[in-house]
């Protein structure tokens, strides 16, 4: 299966903004499609705040995983090539 890679960036709300490479799909979704497929653990979600941001805030999602978006290379092949993934930073 094509990797799927989707990309949230939340500021205040959810605000999508894309990142892609060669060979992906990105769309750009709603909270609620995040809902749906986090219901149904459909989906990986990355929380990639740096990680002062990550810390100070209250508000996280409890299945995200936090990495480094400054180092990708780090953790892009930690995650099984056929899930969905959602970055988001808030």
């Amino acid at each position: 299966m094509k990797r799927f890679v989707t990309a949230l960036l939340t500021v205040f709300f959810l605000l999508p903004l894309s990142v892609v490479t060669a060979g992906d799909t990105v769309s750009i979704v709603s909270k609620e499609t995040v809902k749906t497929w986090m219901d149904t653990g459909t989906v990986t979600i990355l929380d990639v705040r740096q990680v002062s941001d990550w810390t100070a805030s209250e508000f996280k999602i409890a299945s995200a995983v936090r990495v480094d978006p400054k180092n990708i290379t780090a953790w892009k092949n930690r995650f099984p090539r056929d899930r969905r993934l959602v970055l988001y930073c808030a």
